[in-house]
């Protein structure tokens, strides 16, 4: 059976660039997996470029400014699972023969303030039906009532990500903060606190896939992608990704991130037990400590004990978002899955610097984007 390897990676900084255009930060990301993986003009046989901002050919931009266009470049949205529709997209490409090597990249420039997203209509939005923070601070309330959160757990979940953060050159925010601060700065809403919630922000993100061979011939070190699997919602849910604050509440019904959890899990053979360490959607402090039960890493309920054992920071059993996450790297869109992977392949080949997780060996990437969109990733080595 074809296995699909990480040839190269490459990345441009996550955080504010006002010199510098969407393209031209794909152009650096790409331009540095390319060169690790010593391919050049004509090496790869299609392109899938995650992007929820960049407009129209936004792919093809980047390329055409390398000279590197002619093959199919497929633009890819899937909010802010984007880059991880992208790399599902590629990497089934290769496993059906139909490509050889194939490059995936995600770029993507935020503009200030909220998200808004054409997902909604407009009276939706203005109704504050939306992926708005109201709808953050309304789903990270009921996680505090079902799993017994506190504020003080959410505080530390920025606490521990912005300490992860500092080892980051990449990231938008590389200073530690404590619980007080976090706790005293503004309110946005109710348990919600701003420095709770990440930043929209710039970046781009590339990766290099190729066919490898049989799982047990490859070479040393090298990483494979075991799996990449993207799910949509399923209706029911009060608090949906899809339908905020409209519908019933239904809690048999499972979520996106948990359905494609599952199948990610059953196409790398491996389970929750296996993973040495994650990188997961951490809109908002809340949403990191759901990631945990939606993804099976605790049972429904155990999120807050997780993290109070110390098991998700770094040094811990299972550490979570050694990046610094979103709260330290900010949210470029399209960017963001792939930049997840890209931490994940730099730590399984131990080329993670101070973050460095010792000997891990499979990894999970989870993202979840506008229309309920979950990716899940799993990468071996």
């Amino acid at each position: 059976m074809t296995t699909v390897e990480v040839a190269g990676v490459g990345l441009h900084p996550f955080g504010r660039f006002p010199g510098t255009s969407v393209s031209d930060m794909g152009v650096v990301a790409v331009s540095a997996a390319l060169a690790e993986a010593g391919i050049g003009r004509g090496g790869f046989q299609a392109a899938y470029c995650g992007t929820a901002y960049g407009g129209v050919a936004s792919g093809h931009r980047v390329l055409g400014k390398l000279g590197m266009t002619g093959m199919p470049i497929v633009d890819v949205e899937a909010g802010c699972a984007s880059g991880a529709a992208a790399l599902m997209l590629a990497s089934s490409a290769i496993r059906a023969g139909q490509y050889d090597t194939v490059l995936v990249f995600g770029i993507e420039k935020m503009p200030k303030g909220m998200i808004r997203s054409s997902f909604f209509e407009p009276w939706q939005e203005e109704a504050g039906l939306a992926a708005t923070p109201a709808y953050f601070a309304l789903r990270a309330q009921r996680l505090m009532t079902t799993s017994g959160v506190t504020k003080d757990d959410l505080a530390s979940v920025v606490v521990k990500n912005r300490r992860h953060g500092v080892h980051n050159p990449d990231a938008m925010f590389q200073t530690e903060v404590d619980a007080s601060s976090v706790l005293t700065s503004r309110v946005v809403c109710e348990p919600l606190h701003l420095w709770m919630l990440c930043t929209p922000n710039e970046g781009a993100a590339a990766v290099l896939l190729t066919a490898g061979g049989p799982a047990p011939g490859r070479a040393a070190g090298r990483v494979r992608l075991a799996a990449a699997e993207l799910r949509s919602h399923l209706a029911g849910p009060v608090l949906s990704e899809s339908t905020p604050m409209s519908g019933t509440a239904d809690d048999s019904v499972p979520p996106a991130s948990t359905l494609a959890a599952t199948a990610a899990y059953e196409s790398a053979g491996v389970g929750p037990d296996d993973l040495d360490l994650v990188e997961c959607q951490d809109t908002d402090a809340a949403r990191e400590l759901i990631s945990y039960e939606e993804l099976g890493l605790c049972p429904v309920g155990g999120s807050a004990d997780l993290l109070r054992r110390g098991d998700t920071a770094r040094g811990g059993r299972l550490p979570v978002n050694l990046s610094g996450g979103l709260l330290s790297k900010g949210e470029p869109l399209g960017a963001s899955a792939l930049g997840q992977v890209v931490e994940l392949v730099r730590q399984l080949r131990g080329q993670a610097g101070d973050r460095q997780h010792p000997g891990a060996r499979v990894a999970l990437a989870h993202t979840v984007g506008r229309g309920a969109n979950a990716g899940v990733s799993i990468l071996t080595r």
